[in-house]
């Protein structure tokens, strides 16, 4: 689903993803790149405040399962 980018640097989600992600006017978005290279969409939720959540961004993103000694030990610095 292609779309234009504008002089602005400007582009319009599409509605299929808008709904998806439940987007609204107003709505925080970011984008990202991944390791392919491929531009990401995420949807920054926020808080009841109105503000957005900050860990939101980078929640669910380990790509090491750590064992609690493991790292402990790497925080500490013990080897």
């Amino acid at each position: 689903m292609p779309t234009t980018l504008t002089s602005k640097g400007q582009v319009t989600i599409p509605k299929r993803i808008r709904d998806a992600l439940n987007m609204g006017p107003g709505c925080l978005v970011d984008f990202a790149l991944n390791r392919e290279g491929d531009v990401v969409l995420h949807k920054i939720e926020t808080r009841a405040s109105g503000q957005p959540d900050r860990f939101a961004a980078v929640r669910g993103r380990a790509d090491i399962k750590w064992r609690t000694d493991e790292l402990m030990t790497l925080l500490r610095g013990e080897r």
